[in-house]
């Protein structure tokens, strides 16, 4: 079987970007593979399902952000940002790690409501992707994938939703469902 480590987008406006990741290691952790999951979005200050599960499993799990755009500052943001770009960083050197899981670093990437390419430097996000180790595999997920990621990835896959109960039938997050 081929070990060389692969990269995974899963990007679009669909719901399912996140499950997928959460999917993928479920299958790594049954093949006895060590798996961090990092999330750049969601904040420590608030408990998540898969985080429960996850933690449950033996998956090193950690939320690097602090939320939505709109609920802090722009430079909270970029400070857990820059935060959460060292702690990548480290992981993606780390030899242990078969499956590095970066959920909503698109997300991340894509912010324009502050500058935050000299937090999260675009060009140094690919260069640490592509010179990881070479058998770790990396799954990235969040909408807009840049076209600079989309170009290193093994995989894209866009999931666009057809019908969702958010925009069809006015029912906002559900407990198990989306957190």
């Amino acid at each position: 079987m081929d070990k060389r480590g692969l990269i995974l987008v899963y990007t679009g406006e669909g719901k399912g970007k996140t499950t997928a990741s959460l999917g993928l290691t479920l299958r790594a952790i049954g093949r006895g593979m060590k798996v961090q999951f990092l999330q750049f979005i969601k904040s420590p200050e608030r408990t998540y399902g898969e985080q429960i599960a996850l933690r449950k499993l033996g998956v090193e799990t950690q939320q690097l952000g602090i939320g939505f755009t709109w609920t802090k500052t722009p430079e909270e943001h970029r400070e857990a940002l820059n935060k959460a770009w060292q702690k990548v960083k480290k992981a993606l050197q780390d030899e242990s790690v078969d499956l590095l899981v970066l959920d909503e670093l698109n997300n991340a990437l894509a912010i324009q409501k502050f500058p935050i390419d000299d937090v999260l430097p675009l060009s140094e996000v690919i260069e640490a992707i592509k010179n990881r180790p070479p058998h770790m595999h990396v799954v990235v997920t969040g909408r807009a994938a840049h076209s600079a990621l989309i170009d290193i990835a093994d995989l894209v896959s866009t999931i666009e939703p057809t019908k969702h109960y958010y925009s069809d039938q006015n029912i906002s997050a559900v407990k198990g469902l989306e957190f």
